[in-house]
């Protein structure tokens, strides 16, 4: 759906393209040139202004509708993404944060504890007694 939006976006431009171009501005125009066989002989030259200037309108206003419409459909969800980095970062999962093992760096602690890690003591060997 949206790539076909997207094509009837590209031919309503080049259409608005070829109409505005077509046009008779006040220094001639490519409309001079198709006046002496064209539609200028069939229809007259101020209704054929007319149509140009209602083809314009029209083309720019279906290109604007066109253009919203593309917005619209993007936004819910069912055209593609806009950019790589926005596709990694709905991808990437962050890490789960780990629990701490021991008071945080600068945290007192409770009166009567100790911070030194605790550790069963060494046990000395036993003197050796002199045999007799």
């Amino acid at each position: 759906m949206y790539t076909a939006l997207v094509i009837l976006i590209l031919v309503v431009c080049f259409l608005l393209a070829l109409v505005v171009l077509a046009q008779n501005p006040k220094g001639g125009g490519i409309s001079s040139q198709f006046s002496a066989g064209g539609a200028a002989s069939m229809m007259g030259v101020k209704r054929t202004g007319d149509l140009l200037e209602k083809l314009t309108w029209g083309f720019a206003i279906g290109l604007v509708v066109l253009s919203l419409g593309s917005h619209m459909l993007t936004s819910t969800g069912g055209g593609p993404v806009r950019s790589v980095n926005q596709q990694r970062a709905l991808e990437t999962k962050l890490p789960a944060p780990a629990a701490p093992t021991g008071p945080a760096p600068g945290a007192q602690a409770p009166a009567g504890t100790s911070t030194a890690p605790t550790t069963a003591p060494a046990q000395q060997p036993a003197p050796a007694t002199p045999a007799k």
